[in-house]
């Protein structure tokens, strides 16, 4: 596997357990030292994120959309939009950055900075 399809597989597993509130799986792909900006505004280090991630999902059909992944040696960024349906129904669109490291092999992700607004 190249280092960009691992990254394209990362995208998608963090994408996925945004949409079914997977700890389990975000312990294993956030670094130590991760943090997030959300869309409100807040900033959330790891624990806080995990624990964020433990409340019940609220939104429907995230996905992920115009993937890009610039690479830089041991770093790489991915661009994306995104397209979810809220709470109350309402189509709505975003977008993030996250930014990966990649350590003893392995990549994880560092940093999330995430954007949402309606449709």
């Amino acid at each position: 596997m190249t280092d960009h399809d691992a990254l394209t597989a990362l995208n998608t597993d963090y994408i996925n357990s945004v949409q079914n509130g997977d700890v389990k799986r975000f312990d294993e792909i956030l670094a130590p030292e991760f943090y997030c900006t959300n869309p409100d505004g807040s900033f959330l280090d790891r624990a806080g994120f995990l624990a964020q991630t433990a409340n019940p999902v609220t939104i429907k059909g995230l996905r992920a959309e115009d993937v890009m992944i610039p690479m830089f040696g041991e770093a790489a960024l991915i661009h994306a939009r995104t397209a979810f349906t809220n709470s109350e129904g309402h189509a709505m669109k975003g977008r993030y950055t996250d930014v990966y490291a990649k350590r003893g092999g392995r990549w994880l992700a560092v940093s999330a900075h995430v954007t949402r607004v309606g449709a």
